[in-house]
């Protein structure tokens, strides 16, 4: 009788469902040299959106994956940006920004088109809610962080 009562009433094993969807952008394993030889610790960057137009990035370290994409969830929640989604599915005008050698082109598309952008644009449209937009990376660098960054700075500039 007690352990139904007690299994009925336990919640440990589920957590509380998050409001946020969660992209792992990048996972990258670095090296600090030290006297002994190389220490190795993990770099994750971590996208967080609710999908009506609230986003944030996050950056952290730790000793272990796991770690590190836990600090690196917190850190893009202390980091959200809310922005305007123009009838719920896209920008409302054309929107242009660079962020280190990251340069982001996103334009508004018409309903039913799409989201047509590439790499880490995509994955913040994606999760910031937008449903209908052209998104280009006009800079050189393939780094995902500065052209998520920069694609963040773009969406800032919505009036």
């Amino acid at each position: 009788m007690q352990k139904d009562n007690y299994k009925k009433h336990s919640n440990f094993s589920k957590k509380p469902k998050s409001e946020f969807n969660e992209k792992v952008l990048e996972l990258r394993r670095v090296t600090r040299v030290v006297a002994g030889g190389k220490r190795f610790r993990f770099r994750a960057t971590l996208i967080l959106g609710d999908g009506k137009g609230k986003i944030g990035i996050g950056v952290a370290k730790g000793l272990d994956v796991q770690s590190s994409i836990g600090k690196a969830r917190v850190a893009a929640r202390k980091e959200m940006t809310v922005i305007r989604i123009k009838d719920g599915r896209t920008i409302p005008h054309e929107v242009e920004a660079k962020y280190s050698a990251a340069r982001v082109l996103i334009k508004p598309a018409r309903e039913g088109h799409g989201l047509k952008a590439g790499g880490a644009v995509r994955f913040i449209l994606n999760l910031a809610g937008i449903k209908d937009a052209s998104a280009k990376i006009l800079g050189r660098t393939s780094n995902k962080l500065t052209n998520a960054m920069a694609a963040i700075e773009a969406l800032k500039q919505l009036k």
